[in-house]
């Protein structure tokens, strides 16, 4: 094996081997696969950039990597051929750090580099050293062009990676194998809760508006097959009788108001310059005040409703409604924004496809919704608010959790791979 010394700069930039262990080009020891492939993207075994999971080199078994952009979907009139062993590169936006061991002969999409370890370099092991962040680091600083930056083999295959004995790179790998799959299970089940934790604050919150707090309560049928039973005390009435449309105008010195279909009725944070660019506009833009209803006629029924936190402005296409004294705002945005209530919604919208479905007021208006006494409102609410408290607390925790889980990750790919950990044969 012939010996080759980084320069000063690769070596500030890359972490160092132990003394003695040779660093040699990545191009040397794991040469281009520059081979067009025979089928297109829209062959099921093709491996596209949202295939690979970022920092973990996991091959997805569906198209689901939310950090991909969607240029992908589009079929590539070229494909890279890989063969199994070989170890794919996104050199595409580097900096989401996809790596993947081929464990099968396959195409892929262009924007993946073809590297083909030597008998010198194991392919787990190389795998493990592109996923480094101090790798992925230098490499993204390399990159050209703004809008899709890319890296270029040239630079890639120029750096200096350490090349212990290749039992050495095997022992690390399996090591790596072990060690990274546990901390990948407790990320996964943390996200899990995560997940977990979402769904019950959403089941608690749906039967809580449509079913009140006691579960003994007598029901009777509500007369409305998304509602299906309801207590026996509550009522079942039109909005047309608990909601006024209004159209004020004219205060342009009160915030912007947001519309969300995740967080409902938000003020807006805009810079300064940008609001002066908006200047002239914000005269003609719909005032809500404090407690009205204001929903986005275009995705009320995917859940862009909610309940004014303060005066504010919107949009002129959007709703504004006072809420009539028998409902309270808290509960109407927690009923408005559940999924059973978001399908009505979309029933009495107009339009040919989803993304041209509008709720006009004439259809708002013929809803119709439940209504529990304003003490059973208050209660609801302050339950539901309890809860959401607890499963904040635990929402906040979890990521940092999952974080910490993650760095520990990267920490020890780096420390096995650069020799800093010792592992045992």
């Amino acid at each position: 094996m012939n010996k080759e010394t980084p320069s000063v700069a690769t070596k500030a930039k890359l972490d160092r081997q132990t003394d003695g262990v040779p660093f040699r080009r990545l191009k040397f020891a794991a040469p281009l696969r520059n081979e067009r492939g025979d089928i297109s993207s829209a062959d099921p075994s093709y491996i596209g950039m949202d295939r690979i999971e970022s920092w973990t080199g996991r091959l997805l078994e569906v198209r689901d990597d939310p950090n991909v952009a969607q240029e992908e979907s589009s079929p590539d009139s070229t494909t890279n051929r890989f063969e199994n062993g070989d170890v794919l590169f996104g050199k595409l936006r580097p900096y989401l750090a996809k790596a993947w061991l081929a464990d099968r002969d396959g195409c892929s999409t262009t924007e993946f580099l073809v590297l083909s370890p030597t008998d010198i370099l194991h392919g787990a092991y190389l795998r493990y050293l592109m996923l480094r962040p101090n790798f992925i680091t230098e490499v993204d600083a390399s990159t050209f062009g703004a809008k899709m930056p890319r890296a270029n083999w040239d630079f890639i295959g120029g750096i200096h990676i350490p090349m212990p004995p290749i039992s050495t790179q095997k022992r690390i790998a399996t090591y790596l194998d072990s060690e990274t799959a546990r901390i990948d299970a407790l990320v996964a089940e943390k996200e899990r809760m995560l997940s977990l934790i979402e769904q019950k604050r959403a089941a608690l919150t749906s039967r809580a508006v449509t079913r009140g707090l006691n579960p003994k309560a007598p029901t009777k049928p509500s007369g409305l097959d998304w509602l299906g039973e309801i207590p026996k005390h509550w009522k079942v009435q039109r909005c047309a009788t608990l909601f006024i449309e209004k159209d004020e105008r004219g205060e342009p010195e009160l915030p912007l108001l947001n519309v969300s279909l995740n967080t409902g009725v938000t003020l807006r944070i805009f810079s300064e310059d940008k609001i002066e660019s908006m200047a002239s506009n914000l005269g003609t833009m719909k005032i809500a005040r404090e407690g009205d209803l204001v929903f986005n006629k275009m995705r009320f029924w995917q859940g862009a409703a909610g309940i004014a936190p303060a005066h504010g402005l919107v949009s002129p296409d959007y709703t504004v409604a006072t809420i009539s004294g028998q409902l309270l705002p808290e509960y109407v945005e927690k009923l408005f924004r559940i999924s059973r209530f978001n399908a009505i919604v979309r029933r009495y919208s107009y339009g040919m496809v989803d993304d041209r479905l509008r709720l006009y007021w004439d259809g708002f208006k013929n809803i119709r919704i439940p209504l529990p006494p304003l003490a059973e409102q208050e209660a609801i609410i302050t339950h539901i608010q309890a809860h959401q408290s607890r499963a904040n607390a635990l929402k906040t925790a979890l990521p940092d959790s999952i974080a910490l889980l993650k760095e520990r990750r990267s920490a020890l790919i780096t420390a096995a791979v650069t020799g800093r950990l010792a592992i045992s044969a």
